[in-house]
């Protein structure tokens, strides 16, 4: 029960909807409790009646009167309190889902480098639907068949100890076997849970994927992995469902011997005339009346064990800090002339493998600088770094002076932004792609960010314009379609200070013109790092930064490097007369780059 109150104090915003359940069922249990009361008065009246004593008909109908109303009562009660519990089930998984939405957006890349996406929204289904539907259950059945069992026993006591005292026993053996249930159920749920990560993740992928899937014939191997998990799930529900009901069986016996003894004696002490027939049928109508909810609590347990199997998994992410947080006193980026400087920056992913070194350079304001090397050399991370993706291991990164974990993640992103080699769009339209991370757009600035960016033509010759649905990852368009509504969201944003992990590389000639010319517009006047892969877009920059086992080889502007005699930028001029032979464009993919 400890993940129970868990949920209940992490949602304690909930509390009318609690308090409000908590009234309800109070007085429903009391309702409940008339008919046991009305019976015995009818029997007495009736026992009486026979026995010659006169008892007229109207105390006997306004007992039935009484229990009538206590019915219709309870009846409404009863769905007022189901419609709450509803309402706090739907409201719970929302903010669960919220709370975990949220947090997910706080933590750092590093996370998602570790984790499957499909993981991760296979988790926010599992988990959170197992506890709200367990607090639904909670609220609607489980408390109203609790409290009904204590006052029950209560009443019991008042008329027979011996009753009271084993219908108490039921509670401690009950409770030890269903301990004992819930270790064995919870041990065989972390298997399924994982394998249902697994297999969960892999089918997302897969759909999200599915054009990789086809193209490599690989629907069997895809659909054997899913299979194979699925398997995996029927053997350990197995081995969970005969360890479940063996103790049910158990819980169910001990159940059965116990009702059976209070029923004996209750018949014994009327039968020895310890109390009268009313007493009598009070008695035992109480102990039906308290068997139910006991018989019918397996599936409370059931429940209960999802719910604490899903929220374990729920604050194991809720509880995982984001280690890239802003200081106490950090405050907003203040951009004067977007200068960036990166001062012996360091940085590793694992602890004793350096990814970079000592990195020292600087871009001045409204120039453009191109990082060059070869895949796997650290220049991407350079451009994650200024973003704050992660955090540096060493040295600084400043923009107008100032250190970058000094100031708001906010206020430092909203001033850089970031064109990607891969267009990364969303699915919706193309408006809401292009006005992504804008409050309130106009078509104004809808047209001219499309303009600049070379898009506005063939956006006009769409179904519906800027309307028009792209599908998602912007499926509907071409390559060279997705990179402009990019480059127009980028041009939307109208951020000081850039970074290009160029978008040209995998474009055809044509496609590629009309890119590379938005991206001139989108660079004029800005400061722009650029992490080239084309031979064409060196020549244009202002200072060239040679990159090698994590540390700067050379640096200057592509006329001073031209003129050394070795170097990256010397070896890819010379590379430009062979870049279209075998050996060249090894030897260009090796550096990264395309000819």
């Amino acid at each position: 029960m400890k993940a129970i109150w868990k949920i209940i104090k992490y949602s304690k915003v909930l509390w009318p909807y609690y308090t409000a359940i908590a009234i309800v069922v109070v007085i429903t249990s009391a309702l409940n409790l008339v008919t046991p009361f009305v019976t015995k008065g009818l029997v007495d009246g009736i026992v009486s009646k026979y026995a010659g004593n006169s008892v007229p008909f109207s105390q006997l109908g306004v007992l039935v009167l009484i229990a009538g109303i206590a019915s219709v009562f309870a009846t409404l009660l009863s769905n007022l309190n189901g419609y709450w519990g509803d309402m706090m089930s739907v409201k719970l998984n929302s903010l669960l889902s919220e709370r975990y939405f949220t947090h997910l957006m706080k933590l750092p890349v590093s996370y998602y480098d570790n984790e499957i996406t499909g993981k991760i929204t296979a988790r926010l289904d599992r988990s959170i639907g197992t506890i709200t539907q367990f607090m639904q259950t909670m609220a609607n059945n489980f408390v109203q068949f609790f409290l009904t069992t204590i006052v029950t026993l209560i009443i019991i006591a008042f008329y027979s100890w011996p009753v009271a005292l084993l219908l108490a026993l039921i509670f401690p053996i009950y409770i030890y076997i269903t301990n004992l249930s819930s270790n064995s159920w919870q041990k065989h749920q972390e298997g399924i849970n994982t394998d249902l990560d697994l297999g969960n993740g892999r089918f997302v992928e897969s759909i999200v994927q599915v054009r990789v899937v086809k193209s490599f014939v690989m629907e069997a191997s895809e659909l054997l992995f899913y299979g194979n998990k699925r398997k995996s799930i029927e053997h350990q529900t197995k081995g969970q469902s005969v360890e479940w009901h063996k103790y049910d069986v158990y819980r169910r016996l001990a159940l059965n011997i116990i009702f059976t003894a209070i029923t004996g004696i209750i018949i014994y002490q009327a039968y020895i005339g310890v109390y009268n027939l009313g007493t009598m049928t009070l008695l035992l109508t109480l102990s039906t009346q308290a068997q139910f909810p006991l018989f019918g609590s397996s599936f409370i347990i059931d429940a209960l064990q999802r719910a604490t199997a899903g929220s374990k998994d729920y604050f194991d992410i809720m509880d995982t800090k984001a280690d890239i947080v802003d200081k106490n006193d950090a405050r907003p980026l203040k951009i004067r002339s977007a200068r960036v400087e990166y001062q012996n920056v360091g940085f590793s992913y694992e602890k004793g493998k350096s990814v970079l070194k000592n990195v020292s350079f600087t871009i001045d304001p409204g120039k453009k600088l191109a990082l060059v090397g070869e895949s796997g050399e650290g220049k991407s991370t350079l451009a994650n770094l200024m973003l704050r993706f992660y955090e540096i291991n060493g040295g600084n990164i400043l923009i107008d002076g100032q250190p970058i974990d000094s100031v708001t993640q906010e206020s430092l992103r909203s001033s850089i932004g970031v064109v990607f080699q891969e267009p990364q769009l969303f699915s919706g339209n193309v408006k809401d792609n292009i006005s992504y991370g804008v409050k309130k757009p106009t078509q104004k600035q809808l047209v001219a960010a499309a303009k600049a960016a070379n898009a506005y033509d063939f956006i006009k010759k769409l179904p519906k314009g800027f309307d028009t649905e792209i599908g998602e990852r912007g499926v509907k368009l071409s390559g060279g379609q997705k990179q402009r509504i990019a480059i127009a969201r980028a041009i939307m944003k109208n951020p000081p200070i850039l970074i290009l992990d160029e978008a040209t590389s995998s474009l055809d000639s044509k496609a590629e013109h009309e890119v590379q010319t938005a991206l001139e517009r989108l660079m004029a006047n800005r400061t722009t790092m650029i992490i080239a892969h084309r031979l064409s877009t060196i020549s244009d920059v202002d200072t060239v930064v040679g990159i090698k086992n994590g540390q700067v080889v050379e640096i200057g502007s592509p006329q001073e490097l031209a003129k050394r005699k070795t170097g990256i930028y010397k070896e890819l001029l010379d590379l430009q007369t062979i870049s279209k032979t075998a050996a060249g464009k090894a030897k260009l993919k090796k550096l990264d780059m395309v000819g």
